[in-house]
């Protein structure tokens, strides 16, 4: 079926509907940036990931073999989407499920895998490769203690990449019309960066195939050092992504170049994605389209076509990134750019009006005025123009010297005026207009004078947020 007729016909199971996966243009998130770059929607698979499409291979594999019987049991360890994939098929087929999954996955995966009526046991995260406790490792064991039960074992199963090579790998070509010249994806098992770059690069060798990792995953050191780094990883919060031991199931040769990404741009990315272009994904699309990002730039050419990867979709995610206590728990979320707006209101709890003084007033008035107000310093204003400044410091200092200064007025000894910044401007961008002599800045709303920020100000700011 070719995606151009796609749905105009009844299909006769939901696993008929896998594949196809839209192919659609980035154009808000690429702002700047010359090459096109499209992303490959996997979320719109029924099971909401791109796994769905070695769920049923795997299992009708296992089936020709002889290993798995009617009435058998499929055992994996997952991440989740996997999990799913080979759900959605075994529940047509009649199949029992047991998943083993690390307990940093989200509790969306967890209770749809339990929807499928899959049997869903968590293991630790931090522990070796080898440990018995690993996901990997215990799954291996469920299978050998269960009867007429088959390990899918996605991460060494030739029919993970070979799904990718008969489907994702054709689709990409099709949709591009063979224009496609750089593919970008990640690895957890790998079969999509093998399956999908070996049939690429069957049709055009000069095709890249371009690997994203986590920062924690060997998977781009030990492609770096041609299979020398004997690093061990750490941890990350980015799912079904990056490993630390190479799967069986990842070609490392079909890669022309890795990239490491970390937690914070991986989500930052996945969030952009959903409020800049509507596509609600999970963290490996941010991580995977940071990286296509970073390649569409240094490709720089309108020619070219970079394509990313969109893998599942954001609903797994909700209690996570798209969480934002959970964001800032793990010190994820970047933070949010306060304006002097919002920093004028919370000074006062309302919008504080501008106590100023004109130029034809007396030094003796503006020091009385400073005290009735409780403020260090003064715009001096013409109408809605600031012209000039005083500060209690100075006039005292002056006042003292010479008591005729006093009566003098405050156009003859004022300072340089104050700079009037927008209330909509970012703190942050405001920081630095503050100086020795410069201790204060005039917000302007619509217009006119919305208030005044001073160092004291500001810096209180700077102690909170920090």
């Amino acid at each position: 079926m070719t995606d151009h007729v796609r749905h105009r016909t009844p299909y006769d199971t939901v696993l008929d509907t896998i594949g196809w996966t839209p192919l659609i243009r980035l154009t808000r998130v690429t702002k700047g940036i010359v090459t096109p770059v499209y992303g490959k929607a996997e979320f719109f698979n029924p099971g909401g990931s791109v796994k769905d499409r070695i769920g049923l291979p795997i299992i009708e594999a296992a089936e020709k073999s002889g290993a798995l019987k009617p009435g058998g049991t499929i055992v994996e360890g997952t991440s989740g989407n996997t999990g799913v994939g080979l759900a959605l098929a075994a529940a047509l087929k009649g199949y029992h499920c047991i998943f083993t999954m690390p307990d940093k996955m989200s509790q969306e995966k967890v209770r749809l895998l339990k929807a499928f009526g899959a049997e869903v046991i968590i293991t630790p995260t931090a522990v070796p490769p080898d440990h018995p406790d690993n996901y990997v490792m215990m799954a291996k064991r469920i299978t050998k203690e269960t009867p007429n039960a088959v390990l899918a074992n996605q991460f060494y199963n030739e029919a993970n990449p070979d799904a990718h090579f008969a489907t994702t790998g054709p689709e990409l070509w099709a949709q591009t019309d063979g224009r496609i010249t750089h593919f970008v994806g990640a690895a957890g098992t790998g079969g999509t960066l093998t399956g999908t770059g070996r049939y690429l690069k069957s049709k055009n060798p000069k095709i890249q195939i371009i690997g994203g990792d986590p920062q924690g995953s060997i998977l781009a050191e030990h492609w770096r050092s041609q299979g020398a780094s004997t690093g061990d990883g750490a941890p990350y919060k980015v799912e079904g992504i990056g490993q630390d031991k190479v799967p069986g199931t990842l070609d490392m040769s079909v890669m022309d170049e890795w990239q490491t990404v970390s937690d914070r741009d991986a989500f930052a990315m996945s969030r952009r994605l959903t409020r800049e272009e509507g596509l609600f994904v999970g963290g490996s699309s941010g991580l995977i389209t940071h990286v296509a990002l970073n390649v569409a730039r240094r490709v720089n050419d309108p020619n070219a076509l970079v394509v990313t990867f969109l893998c599942d979709t954001g609903e797994r995610y909700l209690s996570k990134l798209y969480n934002d206590e959970w964001m800032r728990e793990n010190q994820l979320l970047e933070s949010e750019k306060a304006t002097l707006g919002q920093l004028l209101g919370a000074k006062t709890g309302g919008t504080p009006t501008v106590v100023s003084v004109a130029a034809g007033a007396t030094v003796r008035q503006a020091l009385r005025l400073m005290s009735q107000h409780d403020v260090s310093q003064l715009p001096v204003l013409d109408g809605v123009n600031c012209i000039g400044s005083v500060s209690e410091s100075v006039l005292a200092s002056r006042g003292l010297e010479d008591s005729k200064v006093l009566d003098r007025t405050v156009g003859d000894v004022m300072d340089a005026p104050f700079p009037v910044v927008d209330d909509g401007i970012p703190v942050d961008q405001v920081v630095k207009l503050v100086t020795k002599n410069n201790p204060a800045v005039l917000v302007r709303h619509n217009g006119t004078m919305a208030g005044i920020l001073t160092r004291s100000d500001l810096l209180h700011f700077l102690m909170a947020r920090g």
